[in-house]
C-alpha cells in the first residue's frame, strides 16, 4: 500500500484549510464586506490550483471526502484507498484548524468569523433543509466539473487544475453568503471541531448539513456524469473514424 498518496491528501486538505479558513478569518467573509467575501472565494480557488500541480501527480488532489466520493462511483479508486483518503482528509482539515488556532492565538490575531471560518446557516436564517439545498446543488456543480474536465476520454489536456480552481472560486461567490461554501465535508469538520473547543457549538451542531449536502451532491454528480458521458461516447468517436473511411475510399480511387 502506497501511503505516499494519503500524506499528499493529508497536506492537501491542511493546506485548503489553512489558506481558505486563514482568510476568512483574517479579512471577514460577510456578504456586505464585497472585498472579504471575493478574498475568501479566490483563496478556496487558488490553494486548489496550487495543491493541483503539486500533489496532483501523487494523489489526484482530491482534498475533499465529496470528490473522493465522485470518484469512487465513476471507478476511479478503489473502496480502500476511498476510505484512507477520507480519514487522510479529515486529518489534515483538523490539522489545518489546529494551525489556524496557533497562529491566531499566538499573534493575538482577531477571528472575524469567530469560528475558525466554520461553515454554518445564518445565511439562510437557520433553516437546514435550505443549507442542504445548497450545498446540494453546489457540490453537484463542481464535482461535475472535475469529472468532466479530468475525463480520460475527453483528453482536456494538463488546464484541469485551473478548471477546478476556478469553478470552486464560482460555487463560493454564491455559497458563501448562503452557508459559507462548504462543498466539502473535510473542510467543515476540522473548523467546526475547533470552534466547539473554544466554546462556540453552533457550526457543530449543524456539521451534518455540511457533511450530508455535499456527499449527496457529489453522488449525484458522479451517476448524472457516468450516464451523460456513456450517451455521449459513440458521437464523440464517430466524427473522428468518418474522415479516415472517406481518405482510404480515395486514395484507392486514385490508385485506380
Amino acid at each position: 500500500m502506497d501511503f505516499k498518496k494519503y500524506v499528499a491528501e493529508f497536506i492537501g486538505t491542511m493546506t485548503l484549510v489553512t489558506l481558505g479558513c486563514g482568510t476568512a478569518m483574517l479579512v471577514g467573509c460577510d456578504a456586505a464586506n464585497g472585498g472579504g467575501y471575493i478574498l475568501t472565494a479566490f483563496a478556496f480557488g487558488l490553494t486548489i490550483i496550487a495543491m493541483a500541480y503539486s500533489i496532483g501527480n501523487i494523489s489526484g488532489c482530491h482534498i475533499n471526502p465529496a470528490v473522493s466520493l465522485g470518484v469512487l462511483i465513476s471507478g476511479g479508486m478503489t473502496v480502500t484507498d476511498f476510505v484512507g483518503y477520507i480519514v487522510a482528509q479529515c486529518l489534515g482539515a483538523f490539522a489545518g484548524s489546529g494551525l489556524l488556532s496557533l497562529i491566531f492565538d499566538l499573534g493575538g490575531v482577531k477571528d472575524m468569523t469567530k469560528g475558525y471560518g466554520s461553515n454554518g446557516l445564518a445565511g439562510v436564517h437557520g433553516n437546514p433543509v435550505a443549507g442542504l439545498l445548497v450545498e446540494i446543488v453546489l457540490t453537484f456543480i463542481f464535482v461535475t466539473a472535475i469529472l468532466g474536465v479530468t475525463s480520460k476520454k475527453a483528453k482536456h489536456g494538463s488546464f484541469a487544475g485551473v478548471v477546478i480552481g476556478f469553478t470552486l472560486v464560482l460555487v463560493h461567490i454564491l455559497g458563501i453568503g448562503l452557508t459559507g461554501t462548504s462543498v466539502n465535508p473535510a473542510r467543515s469538520f476540522g473548523p467546526a471541531l475547533f470552534a466547539a473547543f473554544t466554546g462556540n457549538t453552533a457550526p457543530i451542531s449543524c456539521l451534518w448539513v455540511f457533511i450530508v449536502g455535499p456527499l449527496v451532491g457529489a453522488a449525484l454528480a458522479a451517476f448524472v456524469y457516468k450516464f451523460l458521458e456513456s450517451g455521449c461516447a459513440a458521437a464523440v468517436e464517430e466524427p473522428q473514424s468518418k474522415p479516415q473511411t472517406s481518405a482510404k475510399s480515395k486514395s484507392k480511387s486514385k490508385a485506380r
